[in-house]
């Protein structure tokens, strides 16, 4: 179990590894943090960092800094996912022509403008 929760972990935080060196910049944290279904406030990503060492003045987070913590949250579950109703309700409320779906260009504008 511990063993597929951290290649999760890894394949996640390599997404955001732009340069292929098993770092992120710090900022990304709360983005692969939700991307692997959990959901802290601004603040609890915050309390995670502190957890996790930073290097600086960069401000960049190692994956073997950032595994065994991310791994005790997993295992832990610390943060629960949004509930189904929550996101079905968000999505609701984008489709504004009621028709099941949104478009790219509709995601695009929500996302950057609005």
């Amino acid at each position: 179990l511990v063993a597929e929760i951290e290649k999760k972990i890894t394949e996640a935080f390599e997404v955001f590894d732009r340069e292929s060196n098993k770092t992120v910049d710090v900022r990304e944290i709360g983005c692969i943090v939700r991307s692997l279904g959990c959901f802290p406030t601004e603040a609890e990503v915050q309390e995670l960092l502190e957890k996790i060492e930073v290097e600086e003045p960069g401000g960049f987070v190692h994956l073997e800094h950032f595994l065994p913590v991310m791994t005790k949250v997993l295992l832990d579950r610390r943060f629960r996912p949004i509930p189904e109703d929550v996101i079905l309700h968000a999505f609701e409320a984008l489709d504004e022509n009621k028709c099941g779906y949104i478009t790219k260009d509709d995601l695009v504008k929500h996302l950057t403008k609005e």
